[in-house]
């Protein structure tokens, strides 16, 4: 069993770090603080491949591993939190795109995309469809060689600033196979967006309701066959909470090395707080848990690379364990830094606020356990997942 990166991981690792470090880093207060959507450093990320990381090379991608991605991902959120996060949801549509819409219509979108020169939604999510996904309701009825597309998605990031729209849709009975995807053009007639969200964190990607009123898509448009996109969407979600997952690493080890260097210079009674045992230990637990969800990352998205049998169940034990331990890093870091990591001057607080979130979205964590257990509850689990 090999736990060192290939030198092409390291690689993609120094470039992605760079690129943080550079272009994100240096921008995510004020990013946070405006409420920007940074279009432009996507189009910088797009221009290092990372627009289109797993999409196929066909499709204009490189092709990479899950892996291979998350150790991208992991050094991007280090720099930007809310920045990394909508870059993996960008891919994960994009991959989508490429994987199964028609050669006309990749054609059409994916070097685009993959290039960052356009931005993808991924739109799941409707007012009374959130853990339930196979419940949505937003309908596609056919008519000759469109779909009729009417209904609702919410908290879909980047809506009203993006440029297409990869959509779960009802067209046929109740239950996960009567869901179709389709690609939506984002200024298609009859789509319209509702307010900007005021969220606690994450403010560097706008996020909104998105309407759809008789719009009118043609058949071309569709992903897979109909009836394959509930399918689809849970292919996507595997990959989605390996991505947060990384998120809320990334953005621990930030939190970790700033909170490492601020207790060694910090001074009380005359001593430097970082010699205190109390603090000593909370540093090392806090470093032992990161160490440790960051291998379960790795593991989730090598089970994924190699088409394991328990993919899923690893993807969703590792997004629960990392997002967990990724905002608890966090906080305790904030805790650290006592009364100035709580005020904006130090990026403590963003670290907090934008990491909490992972632990709701992609599946919130409580989903993520049912998983878990329900397969644990299977005959013969124990001896297969181990």
């Amino acid at each position: 069993m090999e736990f060192s990166l290939t030198e092409d991981q390291q690689a993609y690792a120094s470039s992605a770090r760079a690129f943080s470090r550079d272009v994100l880093a240096p921008n995510a207060a004020a990013w946070d603080a405006d409420s920007h959507f940074a279009k432009e450093a996507l189009r910088q990320a797009g221009e290092l491949g990372f627009m289109g990381m797993y999409t196929p090379e066909a499709a204009g991608g490189l092709g990479m591993g899950r892996l291979d991605a998350s150790v991208i991902i992991e050094e991007l959120a280090m720099g930007c939190t809310a920045t990394a996060a909508f870059l993996t949801i960008h891919n994960m549509a994009t991959n989508m795109v490429g994987k199964y819409c028609s050669e006309a219509v990749i054609e059409q979108w994916c070097l685009d995309l993959t290039a960052g020169a356009k931005l993808a939604s991924y739109c799941l999510t409707e007012p009374g469809a959130g853990s339930d996904a196979a419940s949505l309701r937003t309908s596609a009825v056919r008519d000759g060689a469109d779909y009729i597309v009417n209904g609702s998605k919410c908290f879909i990031s980047g809506a009203g600033h993006t440029d297409v729209l990869v959509v779960m849709l009802r067209t046929g009975d109740p239950g996960p196979r009567g869901v179709t995807a389709l690609l939506i053009p984002a200024d298609a007639p009859g789509i319209s967006y509702g307010k900007k969200e005021q969220k606690m964190g994450w403010n560097a990607q706008p996020t909104a309701t998105i309407t759809f009123e008789d719009v009118r898509v043609p058949v071309a448009n569709r992903l897979g066959a109909e009836g394959q996109g509930f399918a689809i969407a849970m292919e996507g979600l595997d990959g989605g909470r390996i991505n947060i997952a990384t998120c809320s690493v990334g953005t621990a080890q930030q939190a970790l090395e700033e909170a490492t260097a601020y207790v060694r210079e910090r001074r009380q009674f005359d001593t430097a707080i970082a010699d205190f045992q109390a603090i000593q230990f909370k540093l090392a637990d806090m470093l032992t848990e990161l160490v440790a969800a960051r291998q379960m990352v790795r593991l989730a998205a090598h089970k994924l690379d190699t088409g394991d049998a328990q993919a899923s169940t690893y993807c969703a034990m590792a997004k629960r364990f990392a997002t967990d331990v990724g905002f608890n890093v966090c906080n305790d870091a904030l805790q650290l830094f006592g009364g100035y990591g709580y005020i904006r001057e130090y990026p403590m607080e963003r670290h907090v606020r934008d990491t909490r979130v992972h632990q709701i979205l992609e599946g919130t964590n409580e989903i993520m356990r049912v998983i878990v257990a329900r397969r644990l509850l299977m005959d013969g689990a124990l001896e297969v997942i181990k």
